[in-house]
């Protein structure tokens, strides 16, 4: 298991002599064979500081503090100038006593480097998001407060109109990155019950098209089998793909329900030009906008997450004359105390 892990790996003996190294670390030693087994732990990580000094001769693995069982982990330069994160773990003969075995974990710092400019390129988007409807809220509420009085009645429930409706989608916004947070962590929780694919397509029309006069109606084929999920996650997944055809997508064509082996299959289509195939993945990714009205970002990265958690798949093709189709597939999920 070691000799495969994708981590530098280093072991020494309590004499300091190197008893393995895994093949990652004769990757970044540029080292042949055997070349490193015996060899002194201190040559075989040959690892400095900014200021020059030693790996092995900072943190003193074999002294030092007694009752010290781990080396934490710190930025250290190779002799080629490329930055990696060191940390070890000291095996002792009995508590408090001489350290028997190192082991040397050295992984390169460019992942590390790769998800802190990740995190801070998320905290920036996020920000931008927030501030958007921040600032339409401040600035109504702000010229209410100091000029009440010279706004007409309507001017006024105009204003707090504004006001309501950037609230409502700070709230959506807020609720988004809670979801897109869990789905991170895997801590996205599914309370399950029996779901009706059809009866839930008809529901999310009526929704969507509360407003209209004309209320499209979900495309039936078959008899469709209840599968086993999240009710409110599952009409949550098919409202934004309905909403997203009907924005970004020049207009709902239809959604087809159909069955499908061990299964039920949801394909939404629209009127527009279709997502090339070099986007359709990066649709997925967080905060991945295209065109104008795009919302946060997060839609779509949501509506994989809640599918995926439900065992489904999610993918995007083009329908017959060049609009965008998404199909959905979930299985039954049917829990094994029921099954007959």
């Amino acid at each position: 298991m070691l000799e495969n892990f994708p981590d530098g790996i280093v072991i020494a003996d309590a004499e300091g002599r190197v008893t393995f190294v895994n093949a990652r670390t004769r990757e970044m030693a540029r080292a042949v064979g055997d070349e490193m087994l015996g060899m002194h732990i201190k040559d075989a990580i040959p690892f400095d500081d900014l200021n020059g000094h030693s790996w092995y001769d900072v943190v003193r693995p074999y002294d030092g503090f007694e009752l010290r069982t781990r080396i934490s982990e710190y930025s250290w330069w190779s002799p080629r100038g490329s930055e990696y994160l060191i940390t070890a773990s000291l095996e002792r003969d009995r508590p408090a006593g001489r350290v028997v075995r190192v082991v040397v974990s050295i992984r390169n710092a460019r992942i590390r480097n790769q998800r802190d400019r990740e995190r801070s390129d998320m905290v920036a988007t996020v920000a931008h998001e927030l501030r958007s409807p921040l600032t339409g809220i401040k600035g109504f509420t702000a010229t209410l407060l100091s000029r009440w009085d010279q706004f007409s009645e309507e001017q006024r429930k105009f204003m707090l109109s504004t006001v309501d409706a950037d609230a409502d989608r700070l709230s959506r916004l807020i609720a988004e990155l809670l979801d897109a947070a869990r789905i991170d962590s895997g801590r996205l929780t599914l309370r399950t019950g029996p779901v009706a694919f059809d009866a839930l397509a008809r529901r999310v029309l009526a929704s969507v098209f509360a407003a209209s006069e004309e209320r499209p109606e979900p495309v039936i084929r078959g008899e469709i089998p209840v599968v086993w999920g999240d009710e409110d996650r599952l009409m949550q997944v098919l409202t934004n793909l309905v909403e997203n055809a009907v924005r970004h997508g020049d207009g709902l064509r239809d959604v087809v329900v159909r069955s499908v082996e061990d299964g039920v299959e949801v394909e939404v289509s629209d009127h527009g030009s279709g997502i090339p195939p070099e986007l359709r993945q990066r649709v997925f990714s967080r905060f991945w906008k295209s065109g104008p009205g795009a919302g946060s970002g997060l839609g779509m990265f949501i509506v994989r997450g809640v599918v995926e958690q439900h065992h489904g798949t999610i993918d995007i093709g083009s329908t017959e004359v060049g609009g965008a189709r998404i199909t959905v597939r979930l299985p039954i999920n049917q829990p094994a105390g029921l099954v007959d």
